[in-house]
């Protein structure tokens, strides 16, 4: 059973070579007994093994060669000194013994084998190691499964000179005790090898013609070990050497350190006889050192199913690929100047529609007669619809530009779909109601993002509404498929409004279409909503799409989403909800109410600063701080005043309201100085910039916390109501 066991290890070593690159020499020799400790009484010839007969025999194989521990000194000597290059190697790879013929045939001392890895002693780290290793590796794991000998064509060479290598394994019963390797020159064969290079370009005179004069690209061949074997005009013009520099030296000559470091030439050779073919972009280098990026083309070449070289083409694209350089720094250019010009489109229009809105927001509370009420409901109206016409050119150049992020956090299924329902029902007109469904089972919170969930949902709402002047809106929400991570939950929108023309379905989520003619536009929109929601949904592992409403002339436009399931993620059994425009509208107003009574209770004893350059915005937040209840307010014109006046009272401050974009010192800046010092106010970043990452960039500059202009009071009111 012992021997058994050691055979299996011997065996398992023998893989190494093949998986690791080398042997496992540690676990080899504790796994097998050293050979040294039964020295082979082995002689070696040319063609057989003699072997002397002992009590351990085989009987179980024929084939293998079964030995005895006797007069070790004279066959050890016989060994020594045999004529054939041979080496005698122990199962973890250790060599044992060298003949006398290794040191004749390759002009090498024995200590420079002896006691030495297989692989090591006979490539010492050349190129061809790892080219050579595998078929010698497998032709040795071959041999040992068999108990047989096995032959390995030309797994040693050296410029033109190969070598077959015979694999002989030595067992006593199931106990692997060596391997002897001896090796035979085949001359002969190289010559052939010569010959059939040559006959690949004088097979026709014309092609060896065209090939040798060629001068656009470099066309020669290479021999099994890849030394270069011939070389045309174009080599010489495109690599700068002469033919008579260059034959008999390796390919790898051509290429540069990081790829000489990574064996990328032994690679490209060992994966072209495994493939038949290889392809290659990267720099090359001539002989004056200058390098060029080269297109490079290697094919095995066969001959009566022998392997005798490779051929290689290779083509400079430096011009090409210098000409897609510069296309890609353009393209990045482009894409910088839109970018630089959506953030400053951004920021103009946003910033006097954020003295726009807020002035009108400001009116409306005020005390008004029923014309003057309508007047400032129609300017404040129009100035939203301008703001999602721009929020949806802007969030249509983030998804075509790939620049729109994905955030994860909690998502509250039913509490966004049931926020975005109530506020919608603000809009409704008389006749129409909306009924919310949320199938049972639906988890209360999961992982995803809730924003781009609100975001989707909001859009196919808000076009439900808009095209439905009679009749309902149904909203539900279930979960569509569940595995062991993640939920997908399907949320489906039914209308009983005008719905969508056969012929108009296929163009419904493309951009920029819209399904009235312009000339008969009843409904405002930029047609970019339904296009920028399927995306979405897209992004976060969904999918959307539109069916017509089977009862009515309506439509049924639904999406999905995949969320991440949460560990203690409960499930509700909420029943079916319908909402009035009264009830929501009062739900709506008892929240502002309540949040408008904490901040009145609290604000004469908060103290805030404010910086805002624009002078418009100046007037208006202060109306608006003050109709919040607050006393003691103070207006910074730029970031440095605010540094100024933190710094010089750092505890007078409950709270500040940064504004980005300002001269003499931007809110970043102001706010790097002001963390500088140690104050840790918290500070609410205050911006027209809407664009990707602007509230993530917000927050690792040291700001707190992030709100959009043009500015929603109830937003506001939330974070002064979280920070103060």
């Amino acid at each position: 059973m012992a021997g058994v066991q050691g055979r299996c290890c011997a065996e398992k070593a023998l893989r190494c070579p093949l998986r690791h690159g080398g042997p496992d020499r540690t676990s080899a020799c504790n796994s097998v007994r050293d050979a040294r400790q039964h020295p082979a009484a082995i002689m070696i010839s040319q063609g057989a093994a003699a072997a002397t007969s002992g009590s351990g025999s085989n009987s179980g194989s024929n084939s293998s060669t079964n030995i005895s521990v006797a007069d070790t000194a004279n066959t050890a000597d016989l060994c020594d000194l045999s004529p054939v290059p041979t080496l005698v190697v122990s199962p973890a790879f250790r060599i044992q013994r060298v003949s006398q013929g290794v040191e004749d045939a390759w002009h090498r001392g024995r200590h420079e084998f002896l006691g030495k890895d297989l692989f090591t002693a006979l490539y010492g780290g050349s190129p061809l190691e790892r080219f050579d290793r595998i078929p010698l590796a497998r032709a040795i794991e071959e041999a040992v499964a068999a108990r047989s000998f096995r032959h390995c064509y030309a797994v040693y060479s050296a410029r033109g000179v190969a070598w077959t290598a015979r694999i002989i394994p030595i067992f006593r019963g199931d106990e692997m005790l060596s391997l002897v390797l001896d090796w035979d020159r085949v001359e002969s064969k190289t010559a052939d090898g010569d010959e059939i290079i040559q006959s690949a370009l004088s097979v026709d005179g014309v092609l060896r013609l065209l090939v040798q004069t060629v001068k656009d690209y470099a066309i020669f061949l290479l021999d099994t070990r890849g030394y270069v074997a011939t070389w045309n005009t174009g080599a010489e013009l495109l690599k700068g050497y002469k033919k008579e520099d260059i034959v008999g030296k390796h390919f790898s000559t051509f290429y540069g350190k990081d790829d000489l470091e990574a064996g990328k030439p032994e690679d490209e050779l060992v994966n072209c006889l495994r493939e038949g073919r290889v392809q290659d972009e990267g720099w090359r280098y001539r002989k004056d050192g200058s390098r060029f990026w080269a297109n490079v083309i290697i094919t095995a070449l066969y001959r009566n199913g022998v392997h005798v070289g490779f051929g290689k083409v290779t083509r400079d694209l430096t011009e090409r690929r210098e000409a897609e350089l510069r296309l890609v720094a353009a393209y990045e250019e482009s894409a910088k100047l839109k970018n630089d010009f959506l953030a400053n489109m951004s920021h103009e229009i946003r910033t006097p529609m954020h003295g726009m809105l807020s002035a009108c927001a400001l009116l409306l509370d005020t005390k008004l007669d029923e014309d003057q009420r309508e007047t400032v409901n129609i300017i404040s109206e129009s100035g939203q619809v301008l703001l999602q016409v721009i929020n949806g050119i802007l969030d249509y150049s983030k998804l075509k530009s790939g620049n729109f992020s994905v955030n994860t956090d909690l998502v509250g299924v039913a509490s966004v779909i049931s926020s975005v329902v109530k506020n919608v029902q603000m809009t409704l007109i008389p006749g129409v109601y909306i009924k919310l469904v949320l199938a049972p089972g639906l988890p209360k919170s999961a992982q995803g993002d809730p924003l781009r969930f609100r975001q989707i949902f909001q859009n196919i709402i808000d076009n439900a509404v808009k095209f439905t002047e009679k009749g309902s809106v149904q909203v539900d929400a279930s979960i569509a498929a569940e595995d062991e991570t993640s939920y997908t939950i399907l949320t489906q929108v039914t209308d009983s409004g005008i719905g969508v023309p056969e012929d108009d379905v296929q163009n419904l989520f493309k951009p920029f279409t819209q399904l009235e003619k312009p000339t008969k536009k009843r409904f405002q929109g930029t047609g970019l909503g339904l296009s920028i929601a399927k995306s979405l949904a897209e992004l976060l592992g969904g999918q959307m799409g539109y069916r017509p409403n089977p009862e009515h002339n309506g439509s049924i436009f639904w999406f999905t989403v995949k969320l991440k399931k949460m560990a203690n993620s409960n499930q509700l059994g909420i029943p079916d909800m319908q909402i009035d425009q009264e009830t929501a509208k009062s739900q709506q107003d008892s929240e502002k109410e309540k949040m408008l009574r904490r901040i009145r209770e609290m604000a004469p004893y908060k103290r805030i600063l404010a910086a805002e350059d624009n002078l418009v915005n100046q007037k208006v937040l202060s109306r608006v701080l003050s109709s919040l209840g607050f006393q003691d307010f103070t207006i910074a014109s730029n970031g440095a005043e605010a540094v100024s006046l933190l710094t010089a009272s750092p505890n007078a401050y409950d709270l500040v309201l940064m504004d980005i974009s300002m001269p003499v010192m931007d809110g970043f800046e102001a706010t790097r100085k002001i963390r500088t010092c140690g104050i840790p106010v918290p500070i609410i970043a205050m911006t027209a910039y809407a664009l990707r990452g602007d509230s993530e960039t917000c927050l690792e500059k040291g700001m707190d916390d992030y709100i959009s202009k043009p500015v929603n009071i109830n937003k506001l009111l939330q974070k002064l109501l979280t920070w103060l």
